[in-house]
C-alpha cells in the first residue's frame, strides 16, 4: 500500500478535523465552535430537558451553566439583555432556562445588578418568581439586593394582581408566597396591599383584602357544585384556584368556559372535559371549543 495516498487536503476522515479551528464533539466527530452568546440562545429556546442526540442533559446542562458565568463575567450586558429578549419574545416553550440563566447571573458580581433588574421581566407570574427562588438558592443566599428585588416584584404590583398570582400559583418546588414575602419584607402604605400580604403571611381576612381572595376563600370551604360555580362567575376564579373536588363537576368547567379559559389551559383540560361528557360528538360545548 502507497501511504502517500492516505493524504489529501480535499477529503478528510470524520474521525480528523478538516480546519485547525475545528474542536472534537459529543459524537467524536469535529466541528466549528459557535460563539458563547449563540450557545446562550440555544440554551434559552431549547433547554436541556432531553439531553441532545450525542450527551444526556447532565452534561449539557453543566455545559450551558458554564456559558453563562463566562458572559456573565465577560458581558453581563449582553447576557441579561439576551434572556430578557427570549423570555418576553415567546420564542422558547418553556420559561426554566431563562428563569436559571438568570438566577445564576445574580451570583455573579459583574451581572448581579442587572440580572435583579430584569427579575419582574422574566418572572412575570406567580410561579414563575416561585421556580427562580429555587434556582437562586443553587448559587447564593438571600443578601440585601436579593431582598429588595423580590419585595419589588410585589410592591410594583397593585393588590388585585398580588391576589391573582397568589392564589393561582400557590406554591411551586417548596416554595410559597409565605415564604418568599417572609424573606423579602416588602413594605407598602396601600392598605390593600397591606391586607393581602397580611393574608399570605398569616391568612388574616380584614375588610380591605381584593374580593378574589375572599372569593377563593370561600370555594375552599364550599362542598358543592352550585356554590363552586356562582364563585367562579362571580370572582372570575381560575381552575387553579378551585379544590379537587370542584373540577369533577360539569356545572362548574360550564362556569369556567363561560369566563373564558386561556387556549394553553383549555388544551391541557380536553381529556378531562371528554371524561366529564361535555364534549359528544354533537351537542354539548363541542363546536364552542373548537373554534
Amino acid at each position: 500500500m502507497d501511504v502517500l495516498r492516505t493524504i489529501s487536503t480535499r477529503h478528510t476522515a470524520q474521525s480528523e478535523p478538516a480546519d485547525p479551528r475545528q474542536v472534537k464533539n459529543s459524537a467524536g466527530g469535529y466541528t466549528f465552535v459557535i460563539d458563547d452568546v449563540s450557545r446562550l440562545r440555544r440554551f434559552l429556546m431549547l433547554g436541556v430537558d432531553g439531553g441532545t442526540y450525542y450527551t444526556t442533559p447532565k452534561p449539557l446542562a453543566k455545559e450551558n451553566a458554564e456559558v453563562v458565568r463566562r458572559l456573565a463575567t465577560s458581558d453581563p450586558e449582553t447576557l441579561v439583555a439576551t434572556i430578557v429578549t427570549v423570555s418576553v419574545s415567546g420564542v422558547a416553550p418553556k420559561q426554566q432556562p431563562a428563569l436559571f440563566a438568570l438566577a445564576c447571573a445574580t451570583a455573579i458580581p459583574e451581572s448581579s445588578a442587572l440580572a435583579l433588574a430584569a427579575l419582574p421581566q422574566v418572572a412575570r407570574t406567580g410561579m414563575h418568581l416561585l421556580t427562580f427562588a429555587a434556582y437562586v438558592e443553587q448559587f447564593r443566599g438571600w443578601g440585601r439586593g436579593l431582598r429588595r428585588a423580590v419585595a419589588g416584584w410585589y410592591t410594583g404590583k397593585d393588590a388585585d394582581a398580588v391576589a391573582y398570582q397568589a392564589v393561582k400559583y400557590r406554591q411551586r418546588e417548596g416554595w410559597s408566597h409565605r415564604d418568599l414575602l417572609r424573606l423579602a419584607h416588602p413594605a407598602t402604605d396601600v392598605p390593600s396591599m397591606r391586607a393581602t400580604f397580611g393574608w399570605i403571611v398569616r391568612g388574616s381576612l380584614t375588610a380591605e383584602v381584593p374580593t378574589l381572595i375572599e372569593g377563593f376563600v370561600k370555594a375552599q370551604e364550599a362542598t358543592d357544585a352550585v356554590t363552586w360555580a356562582r364563585l367562579v362567575r362571580e370572582h372570575r376564579l381560575t381552575w387553579e384556584m378551585l379544590p379537587d373536588a370542584a373540577l369533577a363537576e360539569t356545572d362548574v368547567w360550564d362556569a369556567l368556559l363561560d369566563n373564558g379559559l386561556p387556549q394553553t389551559a383549555l388544551l391541557r383540560q380536553l381529556p378531562r372535559l371528554t371524561r366529564l361528557g361535555m364534549l359528544p360528538a354533537f351537542g354539548g360545548r363541542t363546536k364552542e371549543i373548537a373554534r
